[in-house]
């Protein structure tokens, strides 16, 4: 009966929790039988120190394990450099059906792991790790800081005062000012409207109007609240803001040629570059970043038919950034990004438009991190130049 040749001869697979970690150490021993050992240890460090004695003793040179949450994390931090970390999709490995304990699954694992049979993720260096946490935390407070200015909004809708009709953002100096206002009990829409900007565009008398509410002290009390919290989350911000601005100062350069792309801005680019790291050796290809990010077509095929195109589920805060900065590129009136988003929209709708956009600059990005070289747009009018010919008989149909 043929064997299937074992590529590493000393390894050792893991299946971790939150309180247990339960390891499998597998060699081929010099007869060429196989020899394991599996034994559980806790996730405190002492423990994980134990573990990685216990590896030592065998020379051990792969350990693989499930991206089982935030859990591994823990591990990692105390494997990484004494031997090849592979962190590995959970869906890549599934035991037999009906053999599912934690032992037969560090032991699968184990056995995957000698033959070759699986396929490490992605895991950046510890300083990437960090960026990436800066910038998600950051994010979340910006989604916190949406969260409390549309609460702000619903207050001030229960007091009658429909300030946001004539007033595009409320936090401005402006908004944030007649808020104070209100919140300390002026309630004279004359005296309130004074507070405003001269350069508003609303009227002294639609501004009144606007400001002629039912405000009762327990409205005053919810905007004094949140008018504090939104202060102190854009504190947060501003502070998460100069930490991110400090540990990636190294990459300013690379950082600054993502921000030449369309609708990438300063944040985008901080963003990106966090996810994907500096350096793109990790990704044979941009069809292999985009598959890995989540933003290419799917690929879902049995008895020659083609069942779904749905793209796979990847990496979340790069689709987030790619899908904002393809809206903001959709919407300037000239460039590349705008054309290809205007021919695509018009036949696969909106949402696949943007899709596709975001994918588009996300192969920009990759080569400009690559090669390090800067954008080039191909020009609003480069689908014209390349269909010269039909757009030439589209234009004459049209003056027809």
């Amino acid at each position: 009966m043929n064997t299937m040749e074992v590529i590493y001869r000393c390894v050792s697979g893991l299946d971790v929790h939150k309180k247990t970690v339960v390891a499998c150490r597998r060699r081929l021993g010099e007869g060429g039988q196989i020899e394991q050992e599996v034994k559980t240890f806790g996730t405190t460090t002492v423990s994980l120190l134990a573990l990685l004695d216990l590896l030592r003793e065998w020379q051990v040179t792969h350990v693989a394990m499930e991206s089982t949450g935030v859990y591994w994390k823990a591990i990692w931090n105390i494997l990484e450099g004494h031997m090849a970390l592979w962190l590995v999709n959970a869906r890549h490995i599934k035991t037999v059906p009906g053999r599912k304990t934690d032992v037969k699954a560090c032991q699968w694992i184990a056995q995957l792991m000698q033959y070759g049979l699986l396929k490490a993720s992605f895991v950046p260096s510890p300083e990437v790790r960090q960026w990436r946490d800066l910038s998600s935390h950051r994010t979340k407070l910006v989604d916190q800081h949406t969260a409390v200015v549309n609460r702000l909004h619903k207050v001030l809708e229960d007091g009658n005062i429909k300030l946001s009709t004539v007033i595009s953002d409320i936090m401005g100096i402006s908004g944030r000012r007649i808020l104070r206002a209100l919140a300390s009990g002026e309630s004279d829409p004359k005296v309130l409207a004074v507070l405003g900007d001269n350069r508003l565009r609303a009227t002294a008398e639609a501004l009144q109007e606007s400001l002629l509410g039912h405000v009762q002290e327990h409205h005053r009390f919810m905007l004094d609240t949140l008018l504090d919290q939104v202060e102190f989350l854009e504190q947060q911000m501003a502070r998460l803001d100069g930490r991110i601005k400090e540990k990636m100062s190294p990459f300013e350069a690379a950082i600054n040629r993502l921000d030449t792309i369309d609708g990438i801005d300063q944040r985008g680019a901080q963003s990106l570059l966090a996810e994907l790291g500096p350096e793109m050796a990790q990704f044979p290809s941009a069809d292999h970043l985009s598959s890995w990010a989540g933003m290419s077509p799917g690929n879902d095929e049995s008895a020659d038919k083609r069942r779904s195109g749905k793209t796979p589920k990847g990496n979340k805060w790069i689709r987030r950034t790619l899908t904002q900065s393809a809206w903001a590129a959709a919407k300037r009136k000239g460039g590349y990004m705008a054309a290809q988003y205007r021919q695509l929209a018009a036949r696969r709708g909106k949402k696949r438009a943007i899709v596709a956009l975001g994918h588009t600059i996300l192969v920009v990005a990759y080569h400009m991190l690559k090669d390090e070289e800067n954008d080039r747009d191909l020009g609003s009018d480069y689908f014209d130049r390349r269909r010269r010919d039909r757009t030439a008989q589209h234009l004459v149909s049209r003056i027809q």
